[in-house]
């Protein structure tokens, strides 16, 4: 018995020693051997305790941790007092785990390198996932952090506080969310080289390690660029935020923006405003409810974004209710419209509309958008997204009326398979077609247009507003560019218009035609439709040079016959109307019309050395009798009816 009381006595003094052991004795032995395991300095500058057990906690009053040599800022940490509890049997595993580490008044310096390297991994190489420490949760009150990582452009000071309860409002509500939120946080800095700014309220624990049993709860506002972020939620693991639960607010001048901020690719838009519940499953990213008003239009439905392969894919169904057309401008390169600039608010600290739209729109010879497509945001990422449009307003000169289409970008070739639009009564349907594996990118349009009114085509012009007729057609183009405007230049292929029987403006005709008789005739007694017997126009697409097969119009009061060429490189038009009244009459002057000039402002004018013609002829003839001037304005009626089978073969 006497040798278990020396046991008990000596258990007891060895515990009295450690519970009195001047740990302060061992603060510069063990700044040593941490600065030299580390290979960076480590002090505790003032004082050091120690409660042993299988979780060690050490309390340090006054702690330095430098960064590595290469990292920007002196210290991963610096704080006037920290607790950091220590597994001591992963230690022999080579293993450090941390379970908790609380701050008081802490800075921190952060960094991650483009080669993996980051500054709180511990060893020689802090590029090896294996020497980051296992960290449970980090407590801190207030303090300071600075982050930077080059090579994503973003470089961080933020400040964290915790809020004074005494200063709390007095309202309850005010009051749970103080407790549930206590630690106040406002950042400013660049991200992705973009202006940046946040603010907002979190939990003061954070747990790093596991999924919470309660989660992390947090209120966030932030601003980069032209794109402001608003969320309130929660978070299951801040490690990997999965579990993440929250409601969020987007706002921005371009959904395009998107890229620069989230890596998400998206195409140019006018300023848009987003609400959605966010949510993390694994790897994947789910947005849904989403509610966003882009310019005057609206856009729902679901986005998910996958992040667990090499490039990210997006998927998702979106559906728009109404599409105001003015808002499509960006999409195609041209400059935000104004009514759509008025619809939403300018986001402060916006700046202008990307270059991109702004050099689309510089040039007012050009109708052609000439924005270019960015190529490398087409490897960025791979999508599988169909978007459907219930109606489409405000359209002007492209009379639309609904949309339907299928985008998938894979392995950077973009495609929009199947793509129906509505169109004059009619519909367009077909594909698009955009490989960016190489640059210029690729490009092939295939369209099949059928039951297109005539009327509704052109609604603006009145001489035809009475006309109808249905169009059909088939457009083939292919061409290499980087944006539309280079694709069209150099584009060949086919386009090819037809329209079977219908009825036209009378008045229209006998104008083209110069028949002043017949003018006069239905300007007293009124315009009549005249009976359409086949309309065709084929044309060889080279290069961007558009030459006729044929081009003709067939009615039963007139035949015309086309020739000449568009170039969609230069965007001009060269064509060459030849009227051949079927009826005879008295006041015409019948001569070829030409139709050139640019696309932006064509013009119509007969053939001035064949009207001059036919002008000096009736003078002469009335310089010997008044009377004879007529015979020389007598037209005679040459035109036959045109093989209207054979035009719309060829």
């Amino acid at each position: 018995m006497y040798w278990l009381g020396g046991v008990l006595l000596v258990a007891a003094l060895l515990g009295l020693l450690l519970a009195f052991f001047p740990w302060d004795w061992l603060r510069g032995p063990l700044n040593r051997y941490v600065s030299g395991k580390t290979g960076r300095h480590f002090e505790i500058t003032r004082h050091l305790d120690v409660k042993l057990g299988a979780t060690t906690r050490i309390l340090a009053d006054g702690i330095e941790f430098a960064n590595p040599s290469w990292a920007h800022d002196p210290y991963l940490v610096r704080a006037e007092g920290a607790e950091i509890q220590v597994r001591l049997m992963p230690l022999l595993a080579r293993r450090i785990e941390l379970p908790l580490i609380a701050l008081r008044k802490p800075e921190l310096g952060l960094q991650v390198e483009a080669d993996g390297r980051r500054s709180w991994a511990l060893g020689q190489d802090t590029s090896d996932p294996r020497n980051l420490p296992d960290i449970g949760a980090v407590v801190v009150d207030s303090g300071a952090l600075h982050f930077l990582a080059p090579a994503q452009g973003a470089d961080i000071r933020a400040d964290f506080a915790l809020q004074d309860a005494a200063a709390a409002p007095q309202q309850q509500q005010a009051a749970q969310q103080q407790a549930a939120l206590p630690l106040t946080f406002k950042a400013r800095g660049s991200w992705h080289k973009l202006p940046f700014e946040a603010e907002g309220r979190t939990g003061n624990v954070l747990e790093l390690r596991r999924a919470l049993a309660h989660p992390f709860p947090a209120q966030l506002r932030a601003r980069t660029g032209g794109t402001v972020l608003r969320a309130s939620g929660e978070v299951a693991s801040l490690a990997t935020l999965d579990g993440a639960n929250a409601n969020v607010e987007l706002e921005g001048r371009s959904l395009a923006d998107l890229y620069q901020v989230l890596g998400v690719v998206m195409p140019e838009t006018p300023r848009y405003s987003a609400r959605f519940h966010l949510a993390k499953d694994g790897d994947v990213w789910h947005a849904r409810g989403i509610q966003a008003k882009l310019g005057n239009s609206d856009l729902g439905g679901e986005l998910n974004f996958d992040r667990s392969q090499a490039v990210p894919l997006l998927t998702g169904d979106i559906r728009s209710k109404a599409v105001d057309f003015e808002d499509l401008a960006p999409l195609v390169g041209l400059a935000e419209r104004p009514r759509s600039a008025a619809a939403l608010p300018q986001v402060k600290g916006g700046g202008e509309p990307s270059q991109r739209v702004h050099t689309a729109a510089a040039s007012p010879l050009k109708v052609l958008p000439t924005a270019a497509l960015d190529v490398q945001r087409l490897k960025a990422m791979n999508a599988d997204v169909r978007w459907q449009a219930d109606s489409i307003t405000h359209t002007r000169e492209l009379p639309l009326d609904r949309a339907r289409m299928h985008v998938v970008l894979r392995d950077s070739v973009l495609r929009l398979d199947p793509m129906e639009l509505g169109l004059a009564g009619g519909r367009a349907s077909g594909h698009l077609r955009i490989d960016g594996r190489q640059s210029p990118a690729l490009a092939q349009l295939n369209l099949d247009l059928r039951a297109v009114e005539l009327n509704k085509l052109f609604p603006h012009f009145k001489l035809n507003q009475a006309s109808f007729g249905k169009l059909h057609g088939d457009i083939d183009l292919s061409g290499r560019g980087n944006s539309v405007a280079q694709m069209l230049a150099g584009a060949s292929g086919n386009v090819d218009l037809l329209m079977g029987r219908g009825q036209m403006s009378n008045l229209m005709l006998e104008i083209v035609g110069l028949d002043g008789g017949e003018i006069l005739k239905f300007m007293l007694k009124g315009d009549r439709n005249v009976q359409v017997r086949c309309a065709a126009a084929g044309f060889n697409v080279q290069h961007g040079l558009m030459t006729p097969r044929v081009l003709l119009l067939d009615t039963s009061d007139t035949v015309i016959r086309g020739e000449g060429s568009i170039s969609l490189a230069q965007e001009t038009i060269n064509l060459t109307m030849n009227p051949q009244p079927k009826d005879r009459s008295i006041l015409a002057l019948r001569t070829p019309l030409h139709i050139t000039g640019p696309f932006t402002a064509p013009k119509a004018g007969p053939d001035k050395g064949a009207l001059a013609t036919r002008v000096v002829a009736a003078l002469a003839l009335g310089a010997f009798n008044p009377l004879l001037a007529l015979a020389a304005t007598v037209e005679t009626g040459p035109g036959r009816d045109a093989d209207c089978s054979a035009a719309l073969r060829e």
